[in-house]
């Protein structure tokens, strides 16, 4: 009777015990941090580029565009703020589930260990230690009952320890609790400090924008002469990609002609040799081959990626890959600054100021150097009057770097990541500016930013 009382009285200690085992894992908000820093990092160069433009007391539209740009910043960070407030309110709910969990758990610990403590009390004298020693059926069942009252006196041993280890676990837990909480606060303070930021800013913007309404038609102005250069220079882009494709493709079909040639010629000596009787077919250039190549060659959907006229070398290919593996890595042309004007329309809110960008612009240092993204081979070096520009083959795919004050490369040059393109220019409001472009294997613009990694 009493050995089944030691068993019931041991049997929870041990299911207790090995529960706590493992340890508490917070959750981490190191990445969440990350972004947020990178989005005030981006704000800092927004406001440094506004900063900069205002010195010269010239209204311009690029003050609306920045202003708008740091608006979407804004709120974006925010929506991370408050991602991070959710973050935390989840860490500490299942805080206070681990803390209950640990207080139910050192409860049935202790009962456990008040029951054996007076179970041993009642059976403390060295007669009941004989009585139970003696009472075995044999000389085996004796050393049993030894080995269990040895293993019992560990268990308690265990049961105290596991009492201790929880009740530390538990502090632990609260500890972690409280500290997420004065971490929430902080965060809430951020937060509302942003959202105040956030309303400054938007009443900066209306207020530039009512401005600019009462100059919209020289804005206007400025607005289509800035359209009649983004035309040219997508001309002068179209010009220089349909020679490539054109100097590609007669490549290619030379290289098909003479395959051609010296199959035929392999065929013939073997048709003309009288002792040599071979049944195996004449060797041919596949037919798919001799189809006549456009831009776009083919679409292998194995792979999922269509293959161009440019493609058609390992070199071209091999760069093609290396440029689309990059995605989201490339460096940027320019050492700081801030994107100043977004790909796509943009529209002035309340005006007919509208522009359509097939880049971005990034503000900058006047003279700043401008690098190149990726290795590639210049294949138009462009004068556009006011600005020059670069046009940089990566494969099928394409960069442009606009608005450069000169060129330091050359038509035909092979160039690697970080060679040296030129310098930026001022633009027409006397701001240093550059407009970054890409251009994807079907000769269309894509958003750069996409591209290239995040600061």
């Amino acid at each position: 009777m009493r050995l089944l009382l030691l068993c019931f009285l041991i049997l929870p200690v041990l299911q207790l015990s090995a529960q706590t085992q493992g340890t508490y894992q917070p959750l981490t908000r190191e990445a969440l941090q990350q972004q947020q820093k990178q989005l005030q990092g981006e704000i800092d160069n927004l406001n440094a580029a506004l900063n900069s433009i205002r010195k010269n007391k010239k209204q311009s539209i690029t003050e609306v565009a920045i202003l708008q740009r740091k608006l979407a910043v804004r709120e974006r960070l925010i929506h991370k703020i408050n991602q991070e407030i959710q973050r935390l309110n989840d860490d500490i709910y299942s805080k206070q589930l681990e803390i209950n969990r640990l207080k139910r758990q050192l409860d049935t610990l202790k009962q456990n260990y008040a029951k054996s403590i007076v179970f041993a009390y009642k059976n403390r004298s060295s007669y009941e230690y004989l009585n139970f020693l003696f009472s075995a059926r044999d000389f085996n069942d004796a050393l049993k009952r030894m080995a269990f009252l040895k293993s019992y006196r560990q268990y308690r041993e265990a049961e105290a320890q596991t009492i201790l280890k929880t009740s530390e676990l538990r502090q632990q837990a609260i500890a972690d609790m409280n500290n997420s909480k004065l971490q929430q606060t902080k965060v809430l303070q951020e937060q509302s400090n942003q959202l105040k930021v956030l309303e400054q800013d938007k009443k900066e913007k209306d207020q530039i924008v009512n401005q600019l309404k009462n100059k919209e038609k020289d804005y206007l102005a400025q607005l289509r002469k800035t359209e009649r250069q983004r035309r040219v220079l997508n001309e002068a882009i179209k010009a220089a990609i349909r020679r490539e494709i054109a100097e590609a493709e007669r490549k290619e079909r030379e290289r098909l002609a003479k395959a051609k040639a010296d199959a035929a010629k392999k065929n013939s000596t073997v048709t003309n040799t009288p002792s040599v009787k071979n049944n195996t077919p004449a060797t041919t250039t596949p037919k798919a081959s001799d189809e006549p190549i456009s831009g776009v060659v083919s679409t292998d959907r194995n792979e999922g990626r269509t293959y161009s006229v440019f493609e058609t070398t390992p070199e071209g290919r091999e760069m093609s890959i290396n440029f689309e593996n990059n995605r989201g890595r490339l460096p940027w042309p320019v050492s700081g600054g801030a994107v100043v004007g977004q790909f796509g329309t943009n529209i002035v809110p309340g005006t007919k100021l509208k522009e359509t960008n097939d880049g971005i612009f990034i503000s900058t240092k006047i003279a700043a150097p401008v690098r190149c993204v990726a290795d590639g081979e210049v294949i138009s070096v462009m004068d556009l009057g006011d600005f020059q520009g670069v046009l940089v083959q990566h494969g099928k795919y394409f960069t442009v770097y606009n608005k450069l004050a000169d060129i330091s490369v050359s038509r035909g040059q092979s160039v690697k990541a970080g060679t040296l393109i030129g310098h930026a220019a001022a633009d027409f409001d006397g701001e240093g500016k550059i407009e970054f472009r890409v251009m994807n294997g079907s000769n269309k613009f894509v958003n750069p930013e996409a591209w290239l990694k995040s600061r």
